[in-house]
Parts: structure tokens; C-alpha cells; sequence
């Protein structure tokens, strides 16, 4: 996805659509967790001015990712919505927005895309599906998971308090 300043200027104040699909495979050598991408489907437009070009743009595709407890693959969606702004002249630079500076003359989103992609992976994911034999075991040599129910357990120390409150007080009668 890259355009020259020319190519982009025979649309200034016209309709540029987009609508292109892109692989970002080159993330898994960034974030070493990723262990796919799907083609990133991308679609917006981009409003061209003579100073600018601000690219409206919306990511669909998904990562696989480990699960965080049993380190099974999790298809993650992604779906984003970003505006992205691109300087043409070095005069406007220093504003309060976050801006792009064009090196060259030459426009590239692909940068802009794996950074977006990245700022997408979550600290954790969890799979939805608990009782799934694959990912980690469960047990082992000497070891296994213990899969613990939530029950009040009463200390044994105080076990004969436990029914304290049950007895019938003869003194009430």
C-alpha cells in the first residue's frame, strides 16, 4: 500500500477509495508470541489536500495467538478503525495531533499497519474452550492439575465450632 505524492494529488478533493486486502506476515518476526496472521483486509478512503493526506481506514482479519493457561492457538479477531494523517510540507509539523512525516516522496501504510497490528495483541488471551485435550498436560510424572471446586472449607482447628449454632441451648427453655 504505497502511493506517490503525484499519484495521490490527482485525487485531491475527489473520492479516493480503499479496499484492498494485505499480508503482515512480518510481525511474527517482531512479537515472537504471534503465531499467524490472516490477510488484513482493509477498506476506507483518504481525504488529499495540497498539505496533507488523512487516511480513514478500517482493519478486519485475525492473529493466532497461545492461549495464556493451556497454550492452545486462539483465533483473535481484530477489527479497527483508524484516521491516519500524513504531512506533505514540513511547515505544518508541531501540531497537537499525531501526525505522519512523508519521507521522500513517497506514501507507505504498510509501517502504519504492522504498528496498528501489534497494538492489538492483548497481554493475555484465553481459549473458550476448557475441557480441549490439547495445549498443556494435565498431569504427569508425580504431578498432576487439581481441579479445585468451590466448596467452604472449615479449618480444622475450628471444626467443632462449626456447630456451635446448631445445638439446641437447653437454657433458652
Amino acid at each position: 500500500m504505497k502511493w506517490t505524492i503525484s499519484q495521490l494529488q490527482k485525487y485531491r478533493n475527489k473520492e479516493f477509495l480503499i479496499d484492498e486486502t494485505v499480508k503482515a506476515d512480518e510481525i511474527k518476526e517482531t512479537d515472537p508470541s504471534i503465531r499467524a496472521v490472516s490477510p488484513v483486509h482493509i477498506t476506507g478512503r483518504a481525504d488529499i489536500s495540497s498539505s496533507r493526506v488523512t487516511f480513514h481506514l478500517h482493519f478486519e482479519g485475525h492473529l493466532i495467538l497461545p492461549c495464556s493457561r493451556t497454550l492452545v492457538d486462539v483465533n483473535y479477531p481484530v477489527d479497527v478503525e483508524t484516521t491516519e494523517t500524513f504531512l506533505l510540507s514540513d511547515h505544518e509539523y508541531g501540531i497537537d495531533e499525531e501526525v505522519h512525516q512523508v519521507k521522500g516522496d513517497v506514501i507507505d501504510l504498510m509501517p502504519v499497519i504492522r504498528e496498528i497490528l501489534l497494538l492489538e495483541v492483548p497481554i493475555q488471551v484465553f481459549c473458550e474452550d476448557d475441557s480441549s485435550q490439547e495445549g498443556a498436560p494435565q498431569s504427569g510424572k508425580d504431578w498432576e492439575v487439581i481441579h479445585e471446586t468451590k466448596k467452604e472449607k472449615v479449618d480444622p482447628r475450628l471444626a467443632g465450632l462449626a456447630n456451635f449454632f446448631n445445638q439446641n441451648d437447653s437454657s433458652e427453655e
